[in-house]
This record gives structure tokens, sequence and C-alpha cells, in this order.
């Protein structure tokens, strides 16, 4: 695992950046990024630098 960032709080358990059982992200950064063409609210952002970490059912 790389290393904790206690700056960037992250509850999302699938992505590949999640720092296992603790709260936060393990990248130096990330990128916010928009879901429609005006955000004006958090439910129009989203962490661009999402990746799935989820291995369930692959082979």
């Amino acid at each position: 695992m790389d290393h904790i960032n206690h700056k960037i709080a992250c509850s999302v358990k699938t992505c590949a950046h999640h720092a296992g059982s603790q709260g936060y992200c393990t990248l130096d950064s990330i990128e916010v990024g928009k879901c429609t063409s005006e955000a004006h609210s958090c439910a129009n952002t989203e962490c661009a630098s999402f990746q799935d970490g989820c291995h369930c059912n692959k082979h």
C-alpha cells in the first residue's frame, strides 16, 4: 500500500487508492470533476481520480 494521505478523507472502499481499513486516500492529490455542465452542489461533483479497485468476480 502507498502512504496514507491524512489530508484526503475518503469513504469509497472500492477505489484502488483507498487506504484499506483507514478512511483516507493514498494519493498525494486528487482531481475533482463535475458530473453536469454546471456544479451547484456536492451531488454534481465526483472524484475524477477514482479507479476501480474491486477485484470481485474477476478471473
